[in-house]
C-alpha cells in the first residue's frame, strides 16, 4: 500500500521554506500571462494550421480550434485551482502526489518529463529550419552535415544551430527567474505585434468562397483537426511549474493560466479563419503557412515579418518549455524520487545550476541527433493525459475537508472537471493507434525507474524507515 503513499497540502507547502537556499519569489500575475502565451504561441500557430487545414478540416479548422480551445479551458480552471491550492513547483506531479499518491505522481512525473522535455527538442528543431531559412535568405548557409538530425541518406548528421539554441536559452535561464521573464515578455510582445500585423493585412484579403464547402472532411475531420492543432495550446500547464517562483501565488496564478490561454485562443480562430479565406485550404500544406499565406496575396514585406515573427515566437517557446522541464527535475529530485543533485540551488542566481546544464545536455541530444517525426502526436497524449489526472484531482480535492478556503475554485463543479476529463479523452483517441503505443513503452520504462530507484530513495520511504527504527528503540527502551 505504500505505493499510494501521500503527501498532504499543508507538507507541501512546507517543505519548499525548509531548504536553506529556495527559488527567489520574484513573477506576478504579468509576468506569467506573458510565460504562458509564450509557452502557447509558437510551432503550432506558425507550423500546425496549413497542416491540420489541408488533410484534416478544411475551412473547419476555426471549429477544430474552438473545440481544442474548450478542452483547455476546462482543463485550465482545474489547473488554476491546483495552482492556487498548492503553489508548488512539479505541476501535475505534484499535485498528484497530495491527491492519488506516489504511484500515480512518478507516473505524471515521468509523462511530463516527456511532454516538456520531448517538446523542448522538436521546438528547437523547428527553430533551426526557420533560422537557416532565415539566413537562407541572406546568402548565409550552414554545411549540409550539420543543418540536421542524424540522417545518412540525405547527407545530415547533426543539427547544430539546434542544439546552439538549447545550450543559449539554459544560459539565460541560470541567470534567474526574473531576467528570463523580462526577455520573454520583450519577445512575446513582439511575436504578438506580428501575429495582430497578420491579422490586420489579411482581414482584407479574405474571400468567402475559399470557406466553401466549410467542411470537407466531415466531423471526423474536424475533430482530427482538434487532436492534431491541441499541439498548438500546449503550454499553459507550464506556467504552474513557475508556482514557488511566484508573489502571492493564490491570486496570480489563477491570472496567469486563464488569461493566456484566452487571450490564444481568441488569436487562434482569428487567425485560422483569415488563412483558410486568403488560401483555398488544398494550398496550405506547407511549412510556413502564414508567410505563404502572405505571399500568395503578393504581401511579401509583412510575409519577412512573419518569418522573424516565427522564430522569436518558437523561441520563446523553447525557453518555457526548458523552464518547465527544469522545475520539474526539481520538484521530483526534492521528493527523492531522482538523485538529489537535481534539486540543489546555486545560491548566488537562486536557480537549479546543474538540473538546468542536464536538461540542456539531454534535449540537445534528441533535438540534434534524432530525427523526431510524431513527437508531437506523442507529446499531446502525455499531456492529454496529465489534463484528464488534473481534471479527476478536482473531485477528490472538493472532497477533502482540509483543503483551505481561500485562493480560486473552479465553478460549477463536478460539471467542468468532467468536460475537462471528457473533452481530453476524446482528442487522445482520436491519435494514432501508434502514438499509444509508444507513449505505453515510456510509461513501461517510467515504472522500471521507479521501482528500480525511487521508490526507495523516496522521502516519505526514508522518513517511514526512520520512524520504524524509532518505534523499535521504543519499544526496547519499555
Amino acid at each position: 500500500m505504500n505505493l499510494f503513499r501521500k503527501k498532504s497540502i499543508q507538507e507541501l507547502i512546507q517543505e519548499t521554506g525548509q531548504k536553506d537556499v529556495t527559488l527567489k519569489k520574484e513573477l506576478g500575475a504579468f509576468d506569467l500571462s506573458m510565460l504562458g502565451i509564450g509557452a502557447i504561441i509558437g510551432t503550432g500557430i506558425f507550423v500546425l494550421t496549413g497542416v491540420a487545414a489541408a488533410e484534416h478540416a478544411g475551412p473547419a479548422l476555426i471549429i477544430s480550434f474552438i473545440l481544442s480551445g474548450l478542452a483547455c479551458v476546462f482543463a485550465a480552471l482545474c489547473y488554476a485551482e491546483f495552482a492556487s491550492t498548492v503553489p508548488v513547483s512539479g505541476s501535475a506531479y505534484t499535485y498528484s502526489y497530495a491527491t492519488f499518491g506516489e504511484l500515480l505522481a512518478w507516473i505524471l512525473g515521468w509523462d511530463l518529463i516527456l511532454e516538456y522535455g520531448f517538446a523542448s527538442s522538436a521546438v528547437a528543431s523547428g527553430w533551426s529550419g526557420y533560422f537557416q531559412g532565415l539566413l537562407a535568405g541572406f546568402g548565409i548557409h550552414f554545411p549540409k552535415a550539420i543543418t540536421s538530425a542524424y540522417d545518412p541518406a540525405h547527407g545530415t548528421f547533426v543539427d547544430v544551430p539546434a542544439i546552439l539554441i538549447v545550450f543559449l536559452i539554459t544560459f539565460l535561464l541560470t541567470q534567474g527567474v526574473k531576467k528570463s521573464a523580462r526577455l520573454n515578455s520583450i519577445m512575446v510582445t513582439i511575436k504578438l505585434a506580428v501575429v495582430l500585423l497578420f491579422i490586420g493585412v489579411g482581414v482584407w484579403y479574405v474571400k468567402p468562397v475559399n470557406w466553401s464547402p466549410f467542411m470537407p472532411f466531415g466531423f471526423s475531420g474536424v475533430t482530427a483537426g482538434a487532436a492534431t492543432v491541441f499541439f498548438a495550446y500546449i503550454g499553459f500547464d507550464a506556467v504552474s511549474t513557475a508556482a514557488e517562483e511566484v508573489r502571492n501565488p493564490q491570486k496570480n496564478m489563477p491570472i496567469g493560466i486563464i488569461a493566456s490561454l484566452l487571450v490564444c485562443t481568441v488569436l487562434y480562430i482569428a487567425v485560422s479563419a483569415i488563412l483558410t479565406g486568403i488560401v483555398p485550404y488544398q494550398k496550405l500544406d506547407v511549412k510556413n503557412p502564414v508567410a505563404f499565406a502572405l505571399t500568395y496575396i503578393h504581401q511579401d514585406w509583412v510575409a519577412g515579418f512573419i518569418s522573424l515573427g516565427a522564430i522569436i515566437g518558437i523561441t520563446t517557446v523553447l525557453l518555457v518549455m526548458i523552464y518547465g522541464q527544469t522545475r520539474l527535475f526539481y520538484a521530483i529530485s526534492r521528493d527523492g524520487l531522482l538523485p538529489k543533485f537535481l534539486s540543489k540551488i546555486d545560491k548566488k542566481k537562486q536557480t537549479p545550476l546543474i538540473n538546468s546544464w542536464i536538461t540542456a545536455l539531454l534535449v540537445s541530444i534528441f533535438s540534434g541527433f534524432i530525427p523526431l517525426g510524431k513527437l508531437a502526436e506523442l507529446t499531446n497524449l502525455g499531456t492529454l493525459f496529465a489534463f484528464m489526472t488534473v481534471a479527476i484531482g478536482i473531485l477528490y480535492l472538493r472532497k477533502n475537508k482540509q483543503v483551505p478556503k481561500t485562493g480560486f475554485r473552479v465553478p460549477f463543479v463536478p460539471y467542468i472537471p468532467i468536460l475537462a476529463f471528457v473533452f481530453c479523452g476524446y482528442l487522445a483517441i482520436q491519435l494514432p493507434k501508434v502514438t499509444w503505443i509508444a507513449f505505453a513503452v515510456w510509461l513501461v520504462v517510467g515504472l522500471f525507474v521507479y521501482f528500480g530507484y525511487g521508490r526507495k530513495h523516496s522521502n516519505l520511504n526514508i522518513d517511514g524507515d526512520h520512524l520504524k527504527e524509532a518505534g523499535k528503540l521504543k519499544v526496547k527502551s519499555n
